[in-house]
């Protein structure tokens, strides 16, 4: 049977810490939500004496989630501790997470104090705090940096009295993984009592170590590791939550460990939390940056082409990814062109491929960014291509003040269809009329468009991305009027799709 390892994640206190990524109550709800869904254990809510927002949100989490410990930080002071208890009266399981600094750094220069004095403050602190809640945390600040006897000490004593968890936290990032790998060893050989408690890893991302540090810490006996989405936290960050979760996953016959996370809910996840915290993902962020899945190397493009796992250990679809990119570059071969024109409804013979093949690695020398309508003019202007259906008319009434309602009347097998719908703007009511009249159901993945001359007379191009039943349909179409151009692209989309019995075309 598997070792379970618990996920504590603090986006929304540690991560939150991060200037310009703060939340109101009603976005932290909302973030707490997500965080349930996706299967954590433990969400940390917040640093309630800190403020009253942050009293409130952990107050208005504890009600508005189920099943994971709601989690509240205080220091080793007992107003911090009162004020910690009285946020979670509504939690159905609450957590008091509360410590004091450990390291010769934080004992002489912040707190100037002894080492007696700090591991009778730890002991004090976690004896009441048990005064309100069972569960209670105790971290000892800069462990990394703490002297591995005392620190056995310390955690010793707070285990006597009661902790039930015991975070070990690599404060400044600083230790290497080998380093907090022998300290959490240390402590599982060393404490007495330590079989009561479950010893929790929290590490710091300063010298881009956090993720193996965690890792380390859990092969030498963690059971928790405290983790943020997308690794956020102040300075460099905090351990990311989806690279030790994919680590435990992907590699779980050697571990024999597991969580509770239900994986595919983490791309969503990431991007929920980048957009709501002004945070950008770096594209080559592990699991769940836009480069992640993405391969531009034509020996790369190849191997993925013929067998995915040639060069992902990772199915993008288990983390909520719905596949691979491949990438049009430079660097691409036969085989990525080949797909790429199949995707776009072109199947050429060797002949023909070799010939586009040249144009393209032509195209590529000059252009850095390869899209469909270049691929597409490669092989031939893409309205020349039988369309079953065909825009014969479009007129839209839009302005500031009015709601903006489109007329569309297509051509299909010879027979006119018409439709009026509104919409969220010009394009949006376009389309509506355009599906109302083509029944099969369609998710826009991907809308994009851009400019190719310049000046209000600018010419768009338009892209398009639809997925049905799971299979990717691409569309491109450009033109001076930007809402023909999208309606052009839509149905350039749904032409490209085999003939069905749900269109109202048949």
């Amino acid at each position: 049977m598997s070792d379970r390892l618990f996920i504590f994640d603090t986006t929304l206190r540690d991560g939150e810490q991060v200037p310009g990524c703060q939340l109101n109550t009603v976005e932290k709800i909302e973030v707490a939500r997500a965080l349930e869904e996706l299967g954590v254990d433990v969400i940390e809510a917040g640093f309630p004496v800190s403020s009253p927002g942050d009293f409130k949100s952990v107050v208005e989490i504890s009600k508005a989630v189920t099943w994971p410990v709601i989690c509240a930080l205080t220091r080793a002071v007992p107003k911090d501790i009162d004020v910690a208890a009285e946020s979670l009266k509504f939690a159905k399981r609450g957590r008091i997470h509360t410590g004091i600094g450990t390291s010769h750094y934080h004992i002489h220069y912040k707190l100037h104090s002894t080492p007696d004095e700090i591991l009778e403050r730890a002991v004090r602190a976690v004896k009441y705090a048990k005064k309100y809640v069972e569960d209670v945390e105790f971290y000892a600040e800069d462990a990394g940096r703490t002297d591995n006897e005392y620190l056995a000490r310390v955690i010793e004593a707070v285990v006597k009295v009661g902790a039930t968890v015991v975070n070990i936290p690599d404060t400044t990032g600083y230790t290497l993984p080998y380093e907090y790998g022998e300290k959490i060893k240390y402590l599982v050989e060393n404490v007495k009592g330590i079989e009561n408690a479950i010893i929790s890893t929290h590490c710091h991302n300063d010298l881009g170590m956090a993720t193996a540090n965690t890792v380390t810490g859990i092969l030498n006996g963690a059971r928790q590791a405290e983790v943020t989405i997308n690794g956020i936290g102040e300075r460099a960050g905090n351990t990311s939550l989806e690279e030790v979760v994919m680590t435990i996953k992907s590699r779980q016959k050697a571990l024999n460990i597991e969580t509770n996370i239900n994986t595919a809910n983490i791309y969503r996840m990431s991007r929920m939390v980048s957009t709501m915290m002004n945070m950008p993902v770096q594209p080559n962020k592990a699991i769940v940056g836009r480069n992640a899945f993405a391969h531009s190397s034509g020996i790369h493009q190849d191997g993925v082409l013929k067998n995915r796992e040639n060069y992902e250990i990772i199915d993008p679809k288990t983390v909520g990814i719905n596949e691979s990119s491949i990438l049009l570059t430079a660097r691409s071969g036969r085989a990525a062109l080949k797909h790429r024109l199949h995707a776009l409804g072109y199947d050429l013979t060797q002949e023909q491929l070799d010939a586009a093949y040249e144009k393209f690695l032509e195209l590529a020398d000059r252009k850095k960014d390869i899209r469909d309508d270049d691929i597409i003019v490669l092989v031939g202007d893409a309205h020349q291509k039988d369309r079953r259906i065909k825009l014969d008319y479009l007129q839209v009434v839009t302005g500031k003040t009015l709601t903006p309602v489109a007329t569309v009347r297509l051509a299909i097998a010879g027979e006119k269809f018409v439709a009026t719908c509104a919409g969220n703007g010009p394009v949006d009511a376009a389309i509506k009329a355009v599906k109302s009249i083509i029944s099969r159901q369609v998710v826009m993945e991907e809308f994009l468009v851009q400019a190719i001359t310049k000046g209000s007379d600018d010419v768009g191009k338009v892209h398009m991305e639809l997925d049905h039943k799971g299979v990717k349909y691409f569309g491109f179409s450009a033109n001076t009027d930007i809402i023909t151009a999208s309606v052009e692209a839509f149905l350039d989309a749904i032409n490209s799709m085999p003939p069905s019995e749900e269109y109202n075309e048949q």
